[in-house]
C-alpha cells in the first residue's frame, strides 16, 4: 500500500528508466583493506562505473578496455604502462592531499607586505569570496560564445568594461587580458600595427621591471626596436622622433611618481604615434583619468579590486582604448544587442577580431581571458560603489602620508614629491645602507622593496591596517636608532599629496549598478540573479569539442582560497615561499613525467601564451645555431586555431599544409613543402589527436620529416586529456608541447578564464625556457618573461597539482581511456542520426567527434546554429559549433561524464534529428519551426495566445522530452540578433535614463 500511494503522489517516477542500485562511488566499493582510505579520487571524478564502462564496451563490440584502446590508439605510439602509473605518480586521498596541502602551506612565512611594483594584497569581501570565487556556479561555465544562456556573466563583464571605461575616462574597454604585463605588451603592437612604417617604441624607464620584460619579449616578433629612457626627453631626441610609433609610461610609476604626461602625449600624437598608459584604478578615483590627459590605450590590473594577490595570479588585466582604435583592440568585447523578440540583451561583440578567425593576419594571439576574476573586480566595485572606493582610497593615501611624515625626521628621504600608495626612500641618511632596513623588517615579518643598495620602496594598499602602520614605522625607527611610535603619536593629514593639477574631477561610476547593492543582502541576491542566468556544470555536460569541461573538484579547490596560498606576493623573498616553490616543482616533474620531456615552464598564463612561449623557444634555439634566419612554420589544417596567430606573434611566416578528405595530415604535401623550405624551416605546429577527433597513425612520420629538414616540432596539448598514460608527446616526435591545465588538468574555465598554459621541452631546448627578473638563477640563454609574475597564474597551480596528486598515474590514465570510450560511445549513438565526419581504420574518433550538419542546410534550410540553438530549450550547453569545420560540431564529453548523462545529450540529438525530419518532410515550415525559433525563453513560452503564431505547442517548445519537467534550465532571452550588435555596438552599463526607461 506504501509503495502504491507513494507512485500516486509522484507519478512522475512511474515512467522513468531503472537506474542502478548502487553506482561505483568510493564509499560503495569495498576497500582493499580495512587501513585503505575510503576517500579516493578516482571513483569520485571518472563518471562511469565499472557496469556503465562494460555496457559502453560491449556496445563497441569489445570485450575488454585494453581491446578498446588497441583500436583507438595507434600501437606505434602507446607507451609502458609504467611511465604513468602509481609507482611514477603516487595516489592521494582527498583527506591525504588536504594534509600534504596544509602542511606545504605552513612552509609559505606569512609576511606583510609592502613591495607593491603591481601587486597588492586584496580585500575580498566575503560575500564575494563565497558566492563568486568559490562557487560552481560561476567558475564551471565556459566563455560566453552561447548568449542566450550566459547573460548572467555577459552582464558582469559589461559591468568590468564599464568600471574600466569610467575610471580611465576611456570610449571603450574589452573584457579583460591576462595580465598588466601582456596588456602593455598588446598596447605596444597595437601601437606598432598603427603605425607600420615605424619601428620604435619608447618606454619610460620608470614602467614596472616585469612589465618591460614582456614587452620587450613581444617586440622582438614584430621586428620592434624598445628603446628605454626618460619618455620625455625621447620623444624629442632628433633621431628616434621620426621612427617612434608610440610610448608606454606607468601613472603614477614604480616609484610611486604621479608625473604629467599631457606634453608628451601631444608630443607623441604630433609624430603619428600612439601612448599607452599603465595604470591603477584605485588610484584614478584620486588622479585626473588618463584619458582626459591624452592616452591612446591604458592598461593595468584589476587585482586589488578584491582578487587575492595568489603569489602572482590569476588577475584580471584590463585594456582601454579611445573608439578610433576599438576595431583593433585584442581580446573578448562584450557588448549590447537584441533577441528575436527585440529584448535588450548581451553577447561577444566584434567575433570577427579573434584569432581563429583570422589566424596568421592575426595581431593578437589572445584566446581566453581572465573573466572569472574580472567578475570579481567588477563584484568589488558595485559592492563599493564611487563612494566605497573612494574611501578606500583615501584610507591608502592618507596611511602612506602619515608614514612618510613619521619616518622623514629619523632620516630617510622620500625621493619622490608626489605619490599616491608607493614611496621610494633613500635609506643612505639614517642608516648605512638598504640591507640595514630589510633586515629590520625581516624582523618585523614584513616585505619591502628592494630598490637597490641605497633606496626601498614601500607600498601600502587596503589590507594595511593601523597596526600594521605603526609596526612598519617602527622597523624604520629600529634601523635608524630611534624611539618607537604608538598609534597615538600618529597625525592625520589635511591635505592631498597630489598635485593639484592632477587631482581628479570628474566624476566616475554613475550607473545604477554600482550605487545600489551595497548591503550584504542585496549583493548576495544580485550574484545569485546573475549566476542563475547562466548554464553551468552544476547543471548538465558541457560537451565542447577541444575544451575538455571536465569535473573541477571541490577538494582541489579548497586549497585555493586559504591565505598561506593566497596572500603571498609574487617577489616575496625566495626562502619565505617554500611551500609553493616544492608544489611547482612537484608539478613540473608530474609534467614531464606524463609528457615525456625533460624539462617545464609554468609561467605562461594561457593555451596562446604557451603556444607562443614555446615557438620562442624554438627561435632561440635556432639563434644559438647560429641559424636564426629559420622563420617558416608549417601548420596543418587540422592544427589548433590559435596555431597560425601564436606563429605570427613569434615571428615566423605561416606555410599551410593539406590535410586528406578523411581528415588525416597529408605527408606527400608535408614531406614537399619541408624540403621546399628546408634551409629556412624553423618549426611544425601540430595539434594530436587532431582537432578532427582522430589519432592519426602517420604522426611520428610526419614530425621525421621536419627534423630531416632542420626544423623542431611543436606539439599543441589541447587535446592531451586523449593521451596520458597512453602515449606522450615526446614519444609521437614532439620537441615542446604546451598543455591547458584547465582543460586536462581540471583547472575551471571560469566563464572564460583563467587559463594556465605551461611548456615542457626536450632536454636541448631546456637552457631556453622563459626567464625572469625576480627569479634568483635562470640560464643565460633564457628567453624573456612572458607573463608579469615568474610563474604565471601561481596560485591556481595547486588546482593541477591536487587532481594529479589525487588521481595518481593509474587514475590519470583511465581518465583519458574513459574519455575515449565516452566520446566512441557517443559516436556509436548518433552515427545512425548524424553523419560522422571522420574516424580511424577501425571506425574509431578520439577523445572528441566532429558531426557534420551540411545535409540538413540544402534538405531543411538548417544551420550548425539552429541545431546549437535547438539544444539550449533541451538544457545543454551546444558542442562546439562551426570549427574547426563550418557545417560542424565538436562534440568532446570528457571522463567526468556518467552514462545516464551521455544517453540524456544523445537523446536530446536524436529527438532534435526527428524535429528536423518533420521539416524535410514538409509537417513543419522551413521558417517558422522549433530549430529557427530556438531557444524558447519564458518570455517566448507565456505569450497571450492571440500572440503565439507557431506551428507547435508550448509544450513542444517548452518540454520536448519528459525529463525536462522535472529539471528544465531556461534560457534567459530568445536568440540574439548578432549583426545588430556589431552594427550598434554598445559596450557600457545602461545609464540611470536607460533604467528608468526600461
Amino acid at each position: 500500500m506504501l509503495r502504491l500511494r507513494c507512485v500516486q503522489r509522484f507519478p512522475r517516477f512511474q515512467n522513468q528508466r531503472a537506474l542502478p542500485l548502487a553506482r561505483g562511488l568510493a564509499s560503495l566499493k569495498q576497500p582493499s583493506s580495512l587501513f585503505t582510505p575510503l576517500d579516493t579520487f578516482q571513483e569520485r571524478h571518472i563518471g562511469p562505473d565499472d557496469t556503465e564502462t562494460k555496457s559502453m564496451l560491449k556496445n563497441l563490440g569489445y570485450t575488454s578496455m585494453d581491446d578498446f584502446i588497441a583500436a583507438t590508439v595507434p600501437p606505434k605510439i602507446r607507451i609502458p604502462g609504467s611511465i604513468v602509473s602509481n609507482d611514477s605518480i603516487p595516489a592521494l586521498s582527498e583527506s591525504e592531499l588536504h594534509a600534504n596541502a596544509k602542511a606545504l602551506g605552513s612552509q609559505n612565512k606569512s609576511f606583510k607586505s609592502f613591495i607593491g611594483m603591481g601587486y597588492h594584497t586584496a580585500v575580498v569581501p566575503p560575500v564575494i569570496l563565497r558566492n563568486v570565487m568559490e562557487n560552481p556556479s560561476w567558475y564551471t561555465q565556459y566563455t560566453p560564445y552561447q548568449p542566450e544562456i550566459a547573460q548572467g556573466r555577459l552582464e558582469s563583464l559589461i559591468n568590468f568594461q564599464a568600471m574600466v571605461m569610467s575610471l580611465t575616462s576611456m570610449d571603450i574597454a574589452n573584457a579583460s587580458l591576462l595580465d598588466e604585463a601582456t596588456a602593455a605588451a598588446e598596447g605596444m603592437v597595437m601601437a606598432a600595427v598603427s603605425a607600420p612604417k615605424k619601428r620604435t617604441f619608447i618606454v619610460d624607464s620608470a614602467v614596472a621591471p616585469q612589465t618591460l620584460a614582456v614587452v620587450e619579449s613581444r617586440a622582438k616578433g614584430f621586428k620592434v626596436k624598445i628603446v628605454v629612457g626618460d619618455a620625455s626627453a625621447l620623444v624629442n631626441d632628433a633621431e628616434l622622433k621620426g621612427d617612434i610609433c608610440g610610448v608606454l609610461v606607468q601613472y603614477p610609476d614604480v616609484d610611486g611618481n604621479i608625473k604629467d604626461w599631457a606634453s608628451l602625449a601631444e608630443t607623441t600624437h604630433k609624430l603619428g604615434g600612439l601612448v599607452v598608459a599603465a595604470t591603477d584604478l584605485l588610484a584614478l578615483t584620486k588622479l585626473k583619468a588618463p584619458g582626459e590627459w591624452g592616452a591612446d590605450v591604458v592598461v593595468g590590473n584589476t587585482a586589488r579590486f578584491g582578487v587575492p594577490a595568489g603569489y602572482g595570479g590569476p588577475h584580471a588585466a584590463f585594456f582601454a582604448v579611445t573608439d578610433k582604435l576599438k576595431r583593433k583592440m585584442p581580446g573578448r568585447l562584450i557588448g549590447l544587442s537584441k533577441d528575436a523578440q527585440g529584448k535588450p540583451a548581451y553577447r561577444l561583440a566584434l567575433q570577427t577580431r579573434e584569432q581563429h578567425i583570422r589566424r596568421e593576419k592575426a595581431t593578437s594571439n589572445i584566446c581566453t581571458a581572465q573573466a572569472l576574476l574580472a567578475n570579481m573586480a567588477a563584484m568589488y566595485a558595485v559592492y563599493h560603489g564611487p563612494d566605497g572606493l573612494q574611501r578606500i582610497a583615501n584610507k591608502v593615501h592618507g596611511f602612506t602620508q602619515v608614514f612618510k611624515s613619521a619616518v622623514e625626521p629619523f632620516g630617510f628621504k622620500v625621493e619622490n614629491a608626489t605619490f599616491f600608495d608607493t614611496l621610494t626612500l633613500d635609506v643612505t641618511g639614517a642608516v648605512s645602507n638598504a640591507d640595514a632596513v630589510h633586515s629590520a623588517a625581516t624582523g618585523a615579518g614584513i616585505n619591502l622593496r628592494r630598490v637597490d643598495d641605497k633606496r626601498v620602496g614601500v607600498t601600502f594598499d587596503e589590507s594595511v591596517t593601523p597596526a600594521d602602520l605603526v609596526n612598519l614605522i617602527n622597523v624604520f625607527a629600529a634601523a635608524s636608532s630611534k624611539a618607537s611610535v604608538t598609534l597615538s603619536d600618529l597625525v592625520e593629514p589635511t591635505k592631498s599629496a597630489i598635485s593639484p593639477g592632477l587631482q581628479r574631477t570628474s566624476k566616475f561610476l554613475p550607473h545604477p549598478v554600482f550605487n545600489k547593492h551595497h548591503s550584504e543582502t542585496e549583493m548576495l541576491r544580485y550574484i545569485n540573479h546573475l549566476s542563475s542566468k547562466d548554464l553551468s556544470l552544476t547543471h548538465s555536460m558541457i560537451p565542447l569539442g577541444s575544451c575538455t569541461m571536465k569535473l573541477n573538484s571541490t577538494s582541489s579547490m579548497i586549497p585555493l582560497t586559504w591565505p598561506e596560498f593566497s596572500d603571498v606576493h609574487p617577489f616575496a623573498p625566495h626562502d619565505q615561499v617554500k611551500g609553493y616553490q616544492t608544489i611547482i616543482k612537484e608539478l613540473e616533474e608530474d609534467l614531464c613525467k606524463i609528457t615525456g620531456f625533460h624539462s617545464a615552464s609554468l609561467q605562461p598564463n594561457s593555451g596562446a601564451a604557451g603556444e607562443y612561449a614555446g615557438l620562442c623557444v624554438i627561435r632561440a634555439f635556432h639563434e644559438s645555431r647560429g641559424e636564426g634566419h629559420r622563420d617558416v612554420c608549417l601548420i596543418p589544417l587540422s592544427a589548433h586555431g590559435t596555431n597560425p596567430a601564436s606563429a605570427h606573434l613569434a615571428g615566423l611566416k605561416v606555410v599551410s599544409v593539406k590535410v586528406h578528405n578523411d581528415g588525416n595530415l597529408d605527408l606527400e604535401d608535408l614531406k614537399a613543402k619541408a624540403e621546399k623550405h628546408k634551409d629556412n624551416l624553423a618549426a611544425f605546429m601540430i595539434t594530436y589527436p587532431s582537432t578532427f577527433g582522430v589519432f592519426e597513425s602517420g604522426v611520428q612520420d610526419a614530425c621525421k620529416i621536419i627534423h630531416d629538414n632542420g626544423g623542431q616540432v611543436y606539439l599543441d596539448g589541447a587535446n592531451l586529456n586523449a593521451q596520458v598514460g597512453l602515449t606522450n608527446p615526446a614519444t609521437c616526435g614532439g620537441d615542446v608541447c604546451h598543455l591547458n591545465l584547465h582543460k586536462t588538468f581540471a583547472i575551471p574555465h571560469g566563464g572564460g578564464g583563467p587559463g594556465v598554459g605551461p611548456i615542457c621541452v626536450a632536454e636541448h631546448l631546456a637552457p631556453f625556457l622563459p626567464g625572469h627578473a625576480m627569479l634568483p638563477e635562470q640560464g643565460t640563454q633564457a628567453i624573456k618573461a612572458v607573463a608579469g609574475a615568474p610563474f604565471g597564474s601561481a596560485s591556481i597551480l595547486l588546482i593541477s597539482w591536487a587532481y594529479i596528486k589525487m588521481l595518481g598515474g593509474k587514475g590519470l590514465a583511465d581518465s583519458s581511456k574513459i574519455a575515449l570510450l565516452n566520446a566512441n560511445y557517443m559516436a556509436s549513438r548518433l552515427a545512425p542520426y548524424y553523419t560522422l565526419r571522420y574516424k580511424n581504420e577501425n571506425g574509431r574518433v578520439a577523445h572528441e567527434l566532429l558531426i557534420d550538419l551540411a545535409e540538413f542546410d540544402k534538405s531543411a534550410g538548417l544551420k550548425v546554429t539552429d541545431f546549437a540553438k535547438r539544444l539550449q530549450d533541451y538544457g545543454f550547453h551546444p558542442p562546439t559549433c562551426s570549427w574547426p569545420i563550418s557545417t560542424c560540431m565538436l562534440i568532446e564529453p570528457t571522463e567526468s561524464e556518467t552514462l545516464e548523462e551521455l544517453d540524456r545529450f544523445c537523446e536530446a540529438m536524436i529527438q532534435i534529428r526527428k524535429e528536423a525530419d518533420d521539416i524535410i518532410s514538409g509537417k513543419q515550415p522551413r521558417e517558422n519551426n522549433l530549430l529557427k525559433n530556438a531557444p524558447h525563453p519564458v518570455s517566448v513560452i507565456s505569450l497571450p495566445e492571440d500572440q503565439w503564431n507557431r506551428p507547435y505547442s508550448r509544450e513542444t517548445a517548452a518540454f520536448p522530452v519528459a525529463w525536462l519537467k522535472e529539471k528544465k534550465f531556461w534560457p534567459t532571452v530568445g536568440r540574439l540578433d548578432d549583426a545588430y550588435g556589431d552594427l550598434n555596438l554598445i559596450c557600457d552599463c545602461p545609464s540611470v535614463e536607460e533604467v528608468a526607461s526600461n
